[in-house]
């Protein structure tokens, strides 16, 4: 801290964060040294503001068919700013011009979802997330592209063959499903006997 003049009484502290608490003590010094620091004023509550970070890490992907899911890493409480805060979730089909904004209040969620049976699967989707508090809306993050939820897999797979290995054993194969737009790639298959 600055050394202010000791004919001064009163000072003016800048550079706080907004909606914190803070104590303050004050010390005396000359030539010879410091002396013992005041005891701690009462807590001080710094004014709101409006938020002035959003949230770094816009993500998401996965979910149903018919889901676009956003995920984003939390704004700590002591960048929130001031009480009622939240998030503002943007979104938009790549090479929309038009926004959907939702509204989300609770603080704790990191995850929103977005239901609606007109999503194509595996679609790219512009997303930006901002934050708001009783004080107004903060800035809004980078965007990101989030696909929206894969479909599950249309066709049965071809070519199925059987090859008897031993007493007690066969081997199958059969040919892969090809990747596509809307089903994504297939994490894989399942056998059953019949």
């Amino acid at each position: 801290p600055e050394v202010i003049n000791g004919r001064t009484h009163k000072a003016t502290v800048v550079d706080l964060s907004p909606w914190v608490e803070y104590e303050f003590r004050v010390v005396a010094s000359n030539g010879v040294g410091i002396g013992e620091p005041s005891r701690p004023s009462a807590l001080l509550k710094t004014k709101a503001a409006v938020p002035a970070v959003a949230p770094m890490t816009v993500s998401g992907g996965g979910g149903s068919r018919s889901e676009l899911v956003i995920t984003r890493e939390p704004v700590s409480e002591e960048l929130q700013n001031g009480e009622g805060f939240g998030y503002i979730i943007m979104f938009r089909p790549l090479g929309s011009a038009t926004w959907t904004k939702a509204v989300v209040a609770s603080v704790e969620s990191s995850k929103y979802v977005y239901r609606n049976e007109s999503i194509t699967p595996l679609s790219p989707f512009e997303v930006k997330v901002g934050v708001y508090n009783n004080e107004g809306e903060g800035p809004l993050s980078s965007i990101s592209i989030v696909y929206s939820g894969e479909d599950e897999p249309r066709t049965a797979p071809t070519g199925v063959s059987a090859l008897s290995v031993s007493a007690a054993a066969a081997e199958l194969s059969w040919q892969p499903l090809a990747w596509t737009q809307h089903t994504g790639r297939v994490l894989g298959y399942e056998v059953s006997m019949g």
